[in-house]
């Protein structure tokens, strides 16, 4: 078993500039985010830079935690935003109230 499969890796939501939500994969998510706040994440979040981490989920290797990532790219921006209420963060932004249903 390699390295990359013996450790856990999370998928992480960002909120960024402009309302938008980012989706990742890192071990270290809190690394990760400094590094798109510096500008050393993706070309996505250089252009619209992320103001918080809105939410991080475990997963047990680096491929479940790419599916995972896969998946909640395929969602709306209001279905990832009551997915982040899930997490170990609570975060979802006053201007977007969400609604049962």
């Amino acid at each position: 078993m390699n390295s990359e499969t013996s450790r856990t890796w999370y998928v992480y939501l960002l909120e960024c500039r402009g309302g938008s939500i980012y989706t990742g994969i890192a071990v270290d998510v809190e690394a990760r985010f400094r590094a798109h706040c510096e500008g050393r994440g993706a070309r996505y979040t250089r252009a619209y830079p992320p103001i918080r981490i809105l939410a991080r989920f475990a997963h047990p290797d680096r491929s479940a935690a790419s599916r995972a990532e896969a998946a909640i790219k395929r969602l709306d921006a209001r279905r990832k935003w009551l997915l982040a209420g899930t997490s170990d963060t609570d975060a979802v932004p006053p201007e977007r109230p969400v609604e049962a249903g």
